[in-house]
């Protein structure tokens, strides 16, 4: 069966259709008005909010399992009293309407206290596993093998966007998609005792989606400004993946193109910041 994925059109989540249907978001980071306002920033719980998007995402496209790509939870080590409370409620309501499957990311130490003692719930390893020929994976850790051999890989952890700064500095900050490839030469280096190639069966190119943040407060790192070093995760940092031929998408749909093409625009340079009158050099 052809696998079918397409992103729900101005929204940070995505549709898998193959045997089943998975609805897919990432970075949703419960609890991170506590840790907000411990910074000095009172915010509001934006659980409930959350929560609505994601049921209306569930009545749109009736899916079949609701795949959570990591960061369930934000506050790293301790679990927070709004996590406690708020996260098993979350899952709980989530799993009345699908399974659930939660790919641990960077922020989710202790997710297995958190889980209600209702619903079909199953937490993955950290380094992802594949669901009908797709691999899921967080994105801080390196993925499992097994990944290397689906079609597909989707993965998070890095909050995609894309900067265009005007000559005046100002700046407009999209949330985007990122598509691409993986550099079989590095990913052979690390994985040295696999061999990996498509004659040995474990390896198929994948396509690599990269999906933005579901918490809006997060903030993101822009793509379009970003080397191999500024990326977050080793699948990124060891130069695995193919950034300069990425294509980058809006969550409304539009494709922008390649990265190596969208940083020669003007509006896409870096701009040094003014100094102040009378700061200090």
């Amino acid at each position: 069966m052809t696998i079918k994925i397409d992103p729900i059109i101005d929204e940070p989540a995505l549709v898998v259709s193959n045997e089943t249907k998975a609805l897919v978001i990432a970075d949703v980071h419960l609890g991170i008005e506590w840790d907000l306002y411990r910074s000095g920033f009172s915010i509001p719980s934006r659980m409930k909010y959350g929560l609505e998007r994601v049921l209306a995402y569930i009545k749109q496209v009736s899916p079949d399992r609701i795949i959570l790509l990591g960061d369930v939870k934000h506050n790293v080590p301790q679990i927070s009293w709004q996590e406690r409370d708020e996260i098993p409620y979350f899952l709980s309501t989530l799993s009345d309407h699908a399974i659930v499957d939660i790919f641990p990311g960077n922020h989710d130490g202790g997710i297995e206290y958190l889980l209600p003692d209702d619903g079909d719930i199953n937490v993955h390893p950290v380094r992802g596993s594949v669901i009908e020929n797709v691999g899921y994976f967080h994105g801080h850790t390196w993925p499992d093998p097994k990944l290397l051999n689906a079609e597909y890989i989707i993965t998070a952890h890095n909050h995609p966007t894309i900067r265009l700064t005007d000559s005046l500095g100002f700046a407009m900050v999209e949330q985007s998609w990122i598509r691409t490839r993986l550099d079989l030469q590095v990913l052979q280096g690390h994985f040295t005792s696999l061999e990996l190639s498509k004659e040995n069966g474990n390896w198929n190119d994948p396509e690599l989606i990269v999906v933005p943040s579901f918490n809006e407060l997060c903030g993101g790192v822009a793509f379009n400004e970003s080397m191999h070093d500024d990326l977050l995760g080793p699948l990124f940092s060891s130069k695995g993946v193919d950034i300069d031929n990425a294509q980058a998408y809006l969550l409304d749909g539009t494709q922008l193109g390649k990265l190596k093409n969208i940083r020669k625009l003007e509006e896409s340079k870096v701009r040094p910041r003014r100094k102040r009158k009378g700061a200090k050099k």
